[in-house]
């Protein structure tokens, strides 16, 4: 096994701070348990560092002529990837995810190593731009880094870092919609572009049912519309599984969790991210640590955001819930773990499912019930056990888009009570079934479905907005569902 690369200077440095984290991140998704996992991050980082250094050096030579590469991190991944088909070709299969084994031999994966024009369209637009651009768009989507923290690390304007994103989005959409246009499609798809590119271009476009069926059956059509659709929050998703492919829904959440745990998201006496004089810290403690200090820095970020997802360990018999953090193995399995805290100002991610499923949790504890409800009545008989109720709840339930037999549907509950725990209920009218879930754990029970609160968008702000997402399936009818509650206490529905 190769041994970390020595960076060459002080920016070399602080990129392999900043990258390693997410380099061993997604490794460990894709094998077996924590030694394995930071076998193959420093395999595939020595490979990734070789290649990124090799196209530097092409460019110079080149005389500033642009070449078509990927950011770092997503470069780094995409060599994480590239390793693990090369464990799999090479005997080593067994120390991979059985999943991602299964993944790794399926067309789907054949894709990324086959024609450039037959390769999955986010993953085309993205070479397709410049690197900063690219870099960019990555970052503040995927990486769910802070506007201020994106900009002080790309040497960006913080007041005009939103803009620059707008614009950087559209160019990604324009470079996929020639990417798809240019792909080697049948009469079929190529009679449905002109009308894709128009839907997706309005955020209150109604899709046509022939449209509708044939994305439910087409899979390169549907990943252009994901990467086409700027609105509704499903870019993250779409750029993630067309640049990594397997797990990147799994990726994104453990970035988001990370981002937030390393950031200080909410945490008492945490710095504000936007502050220049905690980035310049922040770098110089990185910087000066170098790599070693970055894995460091990072257990407590990595461990937050790995168990979730966390597979069996070295042993293959182990519980999935055994997997401990891969930056420290020393920290114990029973030791508390640590939860980060949204900014109240924050507001909920959503993302599109690719493949990685929803982990069953168990309801968290009921949240707002009132010390009254708690007391015994004035003759000091005991009160029955009382239903926490919020002081008030609104519901907007969003059909993002359907197709037949399935449906796509966003949830955003506004409550008027703070909230360190949430669980949303509802009942379906026409027999509708719940499949894969984001930002919530959802359990269906009949008609009625609960979702519960994920650890890292358990805490609502006073007046805040929660939100999740799913896939579902219907069969005659899909009106919208009714009888919402929030923690018991019924929500207005509109």
């Amino acid at each position: 096994m190769p041994d970390l690369p020595t960076p060459q200077d002080d920016t070399e440095s602080a990129l392999f701070s900043e990258c390693w984290d997410a380099v061993l991140s997604y490794a460990d998704l894709c094998t077996s348990g924590s030694v394995t996992a930071h076998q193959l991050a420093t395999e595939a980082f020595a490979l990734g560092m070789r290649e990124i250094r090799a196209a530097a050096h092409t460019h110079v030579r080149g005389a500033g002529r642009r070449t078509a590469r990927l950011p770092t991190i997503p470069a780094l991944l995409t060599a994480v990837r590239t390793t693990a088909a090369a464990w799999e070709a090479g005997g080593q299969g067994h120390r991979l995810d059985p999943d991602l084994r299964l993944w790794l031999n399926s067309e789907s994966a054949a894709r990324f190593a086959g024609p450039p024009l037959g390769r999955p369209v986010a993953l085309r637009g993205l070479r397709d731009m410049q690197e900063a651009d690219a870099a960019l768009l990555w970052l503040a989507e995927v990486e769910a880094l802070p506007l201020p923290t994106v900009a002080r690390r790309l040497g960006l304007e913080p007041a005009t870092v939103a803009d620059e994103l707008d614009q950087v989005r559209t160019l990604f959409r324009d470079r996929c919609h020639r990417a798809h246009l240019d792909s080697p499609l049948d009469a079929q798809c190529r009679s449905y572009a002109r009308l894709l590119d128009a839907v997706t271009r309005s955020p209150t476009a109604e899709t046509p049912d022939d449209l509708s069926r044939h994305l439910a059956t087409c899979v390169r059509c549907a990943e252009a519309a994901a990467c086409l659709r700027l609105h509704g929050g499903g870019l993250p998703a779409a750029l993630a599984g067309g640049v990594i492919g397997w797990g990147g829904l799994a990726y994104l959440e453990r970035r988001r969790r990370a981002a937030e745990v390393r950031l200080g998201a909410g945490r008492p006496g945490a710095t504000d991210p936007a502050d220049p004089e905690e980035g310049t810290g922040r770098n110089r403690v990185l910087r000066g640590g170098l790599l070693a200090a970055a894995v460091l820095l990072s257990a407590l970020a990595l461990g937050v955001s790995m168990m979730p997802f966390g597979g069996s360990g070295d042993d293959p018999a182990a519980a999935p819930d055994d997997r401990q953090p891969v930056a420290d193995p020393r920290v114990s399995r029973t030791a508390p773990r640590p939860t980060a805290t949204r900014s109240p100002s924050a507001a909920p991610s959503r993302s599109v499912p690719q493949d990685a499923p929803a982990r069953k949790k168990p309801d968290p504890e009921p949240q707002g019930t009132s010390s009254a409800t708690r007391r015994t009545g004035a003759t000091g008989a005991p009160a029955a056990p009382a239903t926490p109720r919020p002081a008030g709840c609104r519901v907007a339930y969003e059909l993002d888009s359907q197709w037949p037999d399935g449906f796509q549907a966003t949830v955003t509950v506004t409550t008027e009570a703070a909230l360190s725990g949430w669980r949303v209920s509802w009942t379906f009218r026409d027999g509708q079934r719940v499949g894969q879930t984001w930002d919530a754990t959802v359990h269906q029970d009949g008609s009625r479905v609960t979702a519960t609160a994920a650890d890292y968008n358990k805490t609502v702000a006073a007046h805040g907005s929660l939100s999740f997402g799913f896939l579902g399936t219907w069969t005659d009818a899909n009106r919208t569902p009714h009888a919402f509650t929030l923690n018991g206490a019924p929500c207005t529905l509109g």
